[in-house]
């Protein structure tokens, strides 16, 4: 039987250190740059997260503030009386009611006294209502 004894040589242990060590270094570089696309994919979705609860904020905004117009309008047109009243329209945060000429509006200036700035013509009553201050006070109330 023959036994062939190798003997390890200085290169070859140099050339297995410096391939390990070229290993480790590739497992670091690879481990740093995927902990780093992970964590800029994780602020993206923070972003995406904050954006569309933002959205949905503004959206719920939107909606409470067109309720409270909505409201206020219908309680301006109950305070004249709906058969008096020939049209509605809202422009430039104001509430603009024309009503017929023998309507009584006493209802609607004591409750809006200076909001309401009024004009009688013969052929009808125009009424105008700041929205700025009414809308202000009770959209912060609630």
């Amino acid at each position: 039987m023959i036994i062939a004894v190798k003997r390890t040589s200085k290169k070859r242990v140099i050339i297995k250190v410096i391939s390990v060590i070229a290993v480790i270094a590739m497992f670091v570089a690879y481990y740093s740059h995927m902990s780093d696309k992970f964590a800029q994919e994780e602020k993206q979705k923070e972003l995406v997260q904050l954006e569309n609860s933002k959205k949905i904020k503004e959206q719920q905004r939107k909606a409470k503030l067109e309720k409270l117009i909505y409201r206020e309008v219908e309680s301006a047109v109950d305070l004249v009386g709906q058969l008096n009243v020939r049209n509605v329209k809202i422009v430039s945060n104001r509430i603009l009611i024309v009503c017929d000429p023998d309507t009584n509006i006493d209802a609607l200036v004591v409750r809006y006294g200076t909001l309401a700035l009024v004009k009688r013509t013969i052929d009808d009553i125009k009424i105008a209502i700041d929205l700025e201050y009414i809308v202000e006070s009770k959209f912060n109330d609630e």
